[in-house]
């Protein structure tokens, strides 16, 4: 059961990606052609199509991503292994189909592995670069830690310590510019406890009078070091903006 749905799905994102596969142009016709003719009148023939097509897109973009790994597929021979499977004339059986997707995915993973750590090492470089050259800009101020700031308005309020709860206003940046996250965009300030954020965070904003407004450039080391973070590689320096608005009393954070 589990190899006759791995394979249709395979498939199905195959189908997916034919309009983007140079060799598939005339699969690409005939699929237009077919599309053009598909009766999707009944509830029923929708729900199909529907879950197909769901179904297509997800492991389409799953198929490009192996395919930028150098794993490259063979869409005649995908396609003959599914027909043959549903005929009941597969040329393996369940054990070596197992076998050859369990030494695919092992391969796949080191492949990942090895691109991740030279994206780290990549950026790892990058950064030690980027804060050689921004301590030298004017205004930039550099703390032991390693921490750069830049005061870009100071306030004239008190100074949160390291167990307050804080509400700031902030954006942050990758070094090529890519924002990965915004209060400004969302419309809504953060309040966090100052000692449950970044390294960087928690010395930076030590720093800041309510009502201040800087910009820290933050090594790996105070940020989230080798670990991936969603839109954040691993080992990147980050660029953020922030504004204290206030240290927020104890009913207030607790609300």
């Amino acid at each position: 059961m589990r190899k006759t749905i791995k394979l249709s799905l395979i498939a199905a994102s195959v189908l997916a990606l034919t309009a983007c596969n140079d060799e598939a142009k005339t699969e690409k016709t005939e699929a237009v052609a077919a599309t053009a003719q598909v009766e999707l009148n009944t509830l029923e023939q929708q729900q199909a199509y529907a879950f197909g097509s769901s179904v297509g897109s997800f492991l389409g973009k799953d198929l490009e991503r192996r395919k930028e790994l150098g794993f490259d597929v063979d869409l005649k021979l995908l396609l003959r292994g599914l027909e043959d499977s549903l005929k009941g004339e597969s040329q393996y059986d369940e054990v070596k189909v197992n076998e050859i997707l369990t030494q695919f995915e092992a391969s796949l993973q080191e492949k990942q592995e090895a691109q991740m750590k030279a994206e780290a090492e990549k950026n790892i470089a990058a950064g030690t670069a980027y804060l050689a050259e921004n301590a030298k800009k004017e205004g930039v101020k550099v703390t032991e830690s390693g921490l750069q700031y830049k005061v870009i308005s100071l306030g004239e309020g008190a100074k949160p310590a390291a167990e307050d709860t804080v509400k700031v206003h902030y954006k942050g940046t990758l070094l090529d510019g890519t924002e990965f996250d915004s209060s400004y965009a969302r419309n809504e300030p953060a309040t966090f406890p100052l000692n449950r954020v970044i390294l960087g965070w928690t010395e930076g904003l030590q720093l800041m009078p309510v009502g201040s407004k800087f910009e820290f450039t933050i090594p790996s080391d105070l940020a989230y070091g080798p670990s991936n973070k969603g839109p954040i590689p691993a080992n990147s320096t980050l660029i953020f903006e922030v504004e204290l608005l206030a240290i927020e009393s104890d009913d207030a954070a607790a609300e």
